[in-house]
């Protein structure tokens, strides 16, 4: 699977997609990651890449001349025939969430388009296959969101992670917040692990890992709940991953 990023820092994107479990899939050929810096096809002798807003108001907006030119090189680039879907990383996006993640993992290429300042002009729209926000809260730019999107749909490709049934037993797998986890040392500053865990019984380490992924999901995410709740009385698999921020 391939990764293209469009953004005005690509060393803000560069270092996150070049290290730990994305370093090692990109060196082993599980994923492809490209980086592209949109300033090279800004304007002038200063490579200016936005303008005061029409209307008036604070901040400035990145012109569409320019996106749309550096958009046009990358999916030029990709061959005759592709065509790649491109994400907006943007906060008046649609949430992220791992349902999406599972979704977009199933794409062969996808490029991510990283607004900045007061963002792109609204005629991205055009341009763009959907537009996503990683929550309810404003960043600088959309490079941590758009890092974020690729270490999450990356990792549910295969051979990306060590073991690829890591990805089928953490939080929003199963519509539950994952159950806690535990290992050496057994006992740290009077901390003891929970005794089930080291009592060999499969059947009821899996009851209590079970009960402590509802008791949790409860107490911290009452709108997961409800959802596990619905799809659990109505006699359906669990649907809350659809549902709130990843």
């Amino acid at each position: 699977m391939r990764f293209d990023v469009l953004t005005l820092h690509p060393d803000q994107v560069r270092g996150p997609l070049t290290t730990s479990v994305l370093g090692r899939a990109a060196a082993s050929g599980a994923i492809e990651v490209g980086v592209y810096d949109i300033r090279e096809h800004g304007r002038g002798r200063h490579r200016s890449v936005d303008d005061t807003p029409y209307g008036g108001g604070a901040g400035m907006v990145m012109r569409i001349d320019v996106v749309a030119e550096a958009l046009d090189a990358v999916l030029s680039a990709a061959g005759e025939g592709i065509r790649p879907r491109v994400l907006h990383m943007t906060p008046t996006g649609e949430p992220f969430t791992q349902a999406t993640a599972r979704r977009l993992a199933t794409e062969e290429h996808l490029v991510l388009l990283c607004g900045h300042y007061e963002g792109i002009d609204a005629r991205i729209d055009t341009l763009v296959d959907e537009s996503i926000s990683l929550g309810d809260f404003v960043l600088t730019g959309g490079e941590i969101a758009a890092c974020a999107v690729v270490d999450a749909v990356a990792r549910l490709r295969p051979g990306v992670l060590g073991n690829d049934q890591s990805a089928l037993d953490e939080s929003f797998s199963h519509g539950l917040l994952e159950y806690p986890q535990y290992t050496r040392p057994r006992t740290w500053r009077g901390h003891e692990i929970p005794e089930i865990l080291v009592s060999g019984h499969h059947a009821r380490v899996q009851s209590w890992r079970q009960a402590q992924a509802e008791a949790i999901t409860k107490a911290r995410r009452p709108d997961l709940w409800e959802a596990w709740e619905r799809s659990r009385d109505g006699g359906l698999e669990p649907l809350a991953d659809d549902e709130g921020p990843a």
